[in-house]
């Protein structure tokens, strides 16, 4: 690894490693949530809930989100851009579905990383997606 490159982040899911590696084939610049919005905070200011986009593309201006959960387990993530569109309308944010994400690694080749996220346990939710955060369940 050269001086100039960072090094690779943990990933939370394999799907977002591919992401990253179609991204940088085609020489996009990205960022590995680099950036968590407040959405509600209680009285005293504390962070009750916020969102942490996968990507950013800075080149773009252009946060993305990607998830393998069945459609209807996204509403809870569709919740969460809708909000932070109102709290932040000057933020462009993308929701990335997995039939949207299959569709790309298919049309790149990803035969193999596509399957992966066909059947229901790349569906499962993980304990953010289940309404847990780094900052606790949500009431």
């Amino acid at each position: 690894m050269s001086k100039t490159e960072k090094p690779r982040p943990a990933f939370g899911h394999a799907m977002e490693e591919t992401f990253a590696r179609i991204l940088e084939y085609y020489g996009i610049e990205w960022e590995y949530e680099p950036t968590t919005f407040v959405l509600r905070r209680d009285e005293e200011g504390n962070v009750l809930e916020a969102f942490a986009p996968d990507f950013y593309l800075p080149e773009q201006d252009l946060y993305v989100e990607l998830t393998t959960l069945r459609p209807r387990l996204i509403r809870h993530k569709n919740r969460k851009i809708r909000l932070m569109r109102e709290l932040y309308p000057h933020i462009n944010v993308k929701l990335f579905k997995r039939q949207d994400i299959r569709a790309l690694m298919l049309k790149f080749g990803l035969t193999e990383e596509a399957l992966r996220i066909l059947g229901t346990e790349a569906q499962a939710p993980s304990p953010s997606e289940n309404g847990q955060d780094e900052e606790g369940p949500k009431p």
